[in-house]
This record gives C-alpha cells, structure tokens and sequence, in this order.
C-alpha cells in the first residue's frame, strides 16, 4: 500500500509533534483522506524524510508525529537550472510540474516580449503562488525530498546574464543539437520560449549572454512540450536517465 507524502513547511525532527497549517490539513483531510493513526510521509524540501503517523484529525486541528528519519534522495546528478518563458493557463502549469518530476533543480518563469500573459496589480504574486503550490505537489507526488527552487516573476533581460554552466535556448532553427554539446561541472542552463518563440533581439541578446541555440528535431514544439522534451533529453544525455558520467 502507499504512504501518502506531505510537504510541510516547517522544521521537522524526530520526536515533534506539528500542527498543520489550515491548507494542509484541508488537504489531508478532504484530498488525501487520511484518519487518525494513518501512516503518512513528511518532508520539508531541505533533503530527507521522516515516517510520520496523523494523532489527531478534526474540523480544526490536523496533528502528526514525526518518527523515523529516511536520507533519502532521488536527486539527478545533473543541476539543470530552467529559464520559462511564460506561457498562458494550463500550459504553464504543466510546464512547471512536469519539470519538477523530470528533476530540474531551479526554475524562473520570465517575461518576454511575446508573453501573452499580462501581470496587473496583485496577478504577479498571486500567479506565482499558484506556480509554487504545484511545485509542492509535484514534488509530494514525483517522490522528491528536494523542492526545487522557484525564483520569482522577473524580465528575460535581467536573468540571461546571472546564469552558469552549459547554456543553451531552444531554437527550432539552429545548427546545434543536444547530443553534440558536452556540460561541465554537472550543470544545464536551458531558456525555453513563450508561445510565439523569442524575438530576433531575445535570440541574439541570449547569444551574447552565451547561450547555445540548440534544436530538438525539425519539427516546431509548443512551449510546453519543447521544455519537457529538453529536459527529458538532458536527463538522458548527461543525467539519471542514461546513468552516464560527464566530465
């Protein structure tokens, strides 16, 4: 039978006993259904687990028991840092799940010059708290004691020339593909586009930066596949997909 698993964000340590927070225990108790001395996983996103069992469960007080510690892990090798282009609703929501079960380590969802998305008054930080709730999830779910890093709302401009690592952007057109690149030091950088692509001056402003332009196939992707793809690629080539060593 499998355990349920719970993000909580909180410090954990064996012995405790933590009273969810009113999201949380809505969610254990309408979601994940769990009654009282139901076995359940906790994690705080800093690495590790414990076994955990629910002691009290009622309209006001969700309580667990934090008991053995697991330093488990399933963390790539591979530190890929994702550059999203934002796209529109449910595209954008896969995108960032999906990244977070296929591994990537930091995530920054940007504004580009053909985003679509129009951020006015409180729609950017309630958007982006909407991203970071699936980001738990995803992480709940795909079995991650790691929450990968979800950076804040910010301009392609100001982000292209903070990154590390072999830096690539997806180009449908360019030369390059994945398996001719070689990263070093463990670390993918990758820029995907909103719909629409990136703009002439996005694809140069990103060459000056350093960044590779690299193809998947001669076929065009939308924006959510493109950046699944891509990643699912660069699991293969160089990390826990393919289980090869890189230099």
């Amino acid at each position: 039978m499998r355990v349920s698993r719970l993000f909580v964000p909180a410090s954990l340590a064996q012995g405790k006993i933590i009273e969810l927070d009113d999201e949380s225990a809505h969610y254990l108790r309408t979601v994940l259904r769990l009654k009282k001395n139901a076995e359940i996983i906790v994690f705080n996103g800093e690495g590790g687990e414990y076994n955990s069992t629910v002691i009290e469960v009622n309209r006001k007080t969700v309580l667990i028991a934090i008991n053995q510690w697991s330093n488990r892990s399933v963390e790539s090798p591979l530190k890929v840092t994702l550059g999203l282009g934002i796209a529109r609703g449910d595209r954008m929501d896969i995108s960032v799940q999906k990244a977070v079960e296929l591994g990537a380590y930091c995530m920054t969802p940007l504004i580009t010059k053909r985003c679509a998305v129009q951020f006015k008054g409180e729609k950017k930080p309630q958007r982006w708290l909407h991203w970071q709730k699936i980001v738990h999830h995803a992480a709940e779910q795909s079995g991650r004691t790691i929450v990968p890093e979800f950076s804040e709302i910010e301009s392609l401009f100001n982000w292209i020339n903070r990154q590390h690592g072999l830096k690539m952007f997806l180009d449908p057109y360019a030369p390059t593909s994945l398996a001719e690149l070689t990263p070093l030091n463990w670390e993918v950088t990758l820029l995907t586009g909103p719909e629409g692509g990136f703009t002439d001056h996005e694809r140069e402003m990103a060459k000056a930066a350093g960044f590779i332009p690299v193809q998947l196939g001669k076929r065009i992707l939308r924006t959510e596949t493109a950046s699944l793809a891509a990643l699912s690629a660069v699991q293969m080539l160089w990390g826990d997909f393919g289980n090869r060593n890189i230099g």
